[in-house]
């Protein structure tokens, strides 16, 4: 098992309608047309993460579990999706979450079990406040009788 913590800030640009897509991004603004991204000012990208994670996601055994909080409200979100081997975390600002199974260096799930759509109307609410801070856990486990990806 592998774990990152992201911490990210809400933007008043935010629309969560995306139906196959969640966003997170270290961009300090977001258009309008962003209506994937959940969070800006993220302190860490799909490139930032750890190579434990990275090497352990690259299996399509791995379940990839992204929980959305919001402390200061008691806001809470669960998505979880898939590894594969083609994830190469190699974008400088972003990290996707995807229900699909296109994979590109933003990526860092697939097959995910929710979008930006699906998540909750209330934290979608206050993360549009740019005062919001948001706190990212992705957390990358493997079946405990699977081999480990080649490193």
């Amino acid at each position: 098992m592998a774990v990152e913590v992201v911490r990210a800030r809400g933007h008043p640009s935010v629309r969560a309608e995306h139906p196959t897509t969640l966003e997170i991004t270290r961009e300090e603004e977001l258009t309008p047309r962003g209506d994937c991204i959940i969070a800006v000012g993220a302190d860490k990208a799909a490139k930032d993460l750890s190579e434990e994670f990275k090497r352990l996601a690259r299996s399509e055994e791995a379940t990839i579990t992204m929980t959305i909080e919001v402390p200061s409200l008691g806001l809470r979100e669960v998505i979880t999706g898939r590894g594969h081997p083609g994830l190469t975390f190699d974008h400088p600002t972003d990290m996707v979450v995807r229900k699909s199974d296109y994979v590109c260096g933003r990526t860092v799930a697939i097959r995910a079990d929710k979008a930006a759509k699906d998540l909750s109307r209330e934290l979608v609410r206050a993360l549009r406040d740019p005062r919001t801070e948001v706190i990212i856990r992705l957390e990358v486990k493997l079946p405990p009788h699977r081999p480990l990806p080649a490193t």
